[in-house]
């Protein structure tokens, strides 16, 4: 793959989801020489126990960037609520203007099935606007991209879906030696640290990340690990492009 051809996307819904998810694995694919960019569908405008939306707004959109900036790659926001991200024509015309724009060859998305309506609703977005990028009837200020991303959903919370039941990658990654990357672009969130503290009561934001990777990592014999299921319907590649780039980092079940 030409390096022109190396740009990957993280369309995620909240700030920290992406660090939380899949830094691992842009941290290794940044590594291998790709561009990253990391996209948020709100600000995380709700999360705080005390700033107004405004400027929690302003702190969580600032945390993301510097997250981003870990791995020299980019932070879009699009701007939604949280809570309240719609599966509607106008939030999908913005979804499909920021394909558009940043042209990714490679796609991170939520899960389908998660314990959370603003992650299904920003997959389902995602999805369509990865089919939808090319299609030049659609009209936004970005011109069409002529060309279906790979797309992959990254674990739900927790790896489970919102009935509990365990949702099983089908490509899972090695990130044991990026995880201190993993761990600074998490720790860019302080505001969200806080904010788990007063709204749940818990003070373990990077060791509950660190457990879901070291239990992925279990499964194949590594310290550390990030699962993902590749997105498979019409017209979308199949190849699998994670393994094809990482390579031994990479096991398929």
């Amino acid at each position: 793959m030409s390096n022109q051809a190396k740009t990957v996307l993280a369309a995620l819904a909240h700030p920290d989801d992406a660090e939380f998810m899949c830094a691992g694995t842009l941290a290794l694919l940044k590594r291998n020489g790709w561009d990253v960019h990391i996209a948020t569908m709100t600000p995380g405008d709700c999360g705080s126990a005390n700033l107004p939306r405004e400027e929690i707004s302003r702190v969580r959109k600032a945390e993301a960037a510097q997250a981003a900036a870990l791995l020299e790659g980019q932070y879009h926001c699009l701007e939604c609520d949280d809570v309240f991200i719609l599966y509607d024509k106008p939030t999908l015309l913005n979804v499909i203007a920021l394909i558009r724009r940043v042209r990714p060859t490679l796609v991170f998305a939520p899960s389908p099935c998660d314990y959370f309506a603003d992650h299904e609703h920003t997959s389902r977005l995602v999805q369509t606007a990865c089919f939808a990028c090319g299609v030049p009837n659609i009209s936004t200020d970005e011109e069409p991209f002529d060309s279906i991303p790979w797309l992959y959903y990254v674990d739900p919370l927790e790896g489970k879906d919102q009935l509990g039941r365990a949702v099983e990658p089908t490509t899972l990654v090695n990130i044991s030696d990026v995880m201190d990357l993993k761990e600074q672009m998490l720790c860019c969130h302080a505001s969200q640290r806080d904010w788990l503290m007063a709204h749940h009561g818990m003070d373990e934001y990077v060791e509950a990340m660190k457990r879901l990777a070291a239990q992925r990592g279990e499964t194949i014999g590594c310290q550390y690990a990030e699962g993902f299921r590749q997105h498979l319907g019409h017209a979308f590649p199949r190849e699998n492009l994670l393994k094809m780039e990482l390579k031994h980092l990479a096991t398929v079940s």
